[in-house]
């Protein structure tokens, strides 16, 4: 997959999540967009974190459905 990596507090910025909860997410194995570490930094693809935003998106019109 080639794209665009964004770092941690990056996908803080653009999700509003903050950076806590995102490691949680991580921590926990779900409740987030897919990540992955290179070196020490934990990474996400752009196109994952704009999937999961959808997600959640849809998630919630179902609920107000």
């Amino acid at each position: 997959m080639l794209g665009e990596i964004l770092l941690l507090e990056e996908v803080s910025e653009l999700t509003r999540v903050p950076v806590p909860s995102l490691r949680y997410y991580r921590h926990v194995g779900h409740g987030g967009p897919k990540s992955f570490k290179v070196g020490n930094r934990v990474c996400y693809w752009r196109a994952d974190v704009e999937q999961w935003l959808q997600e959640q998106y849809a998630a919630e019109s179902e609920r107000s459905a």
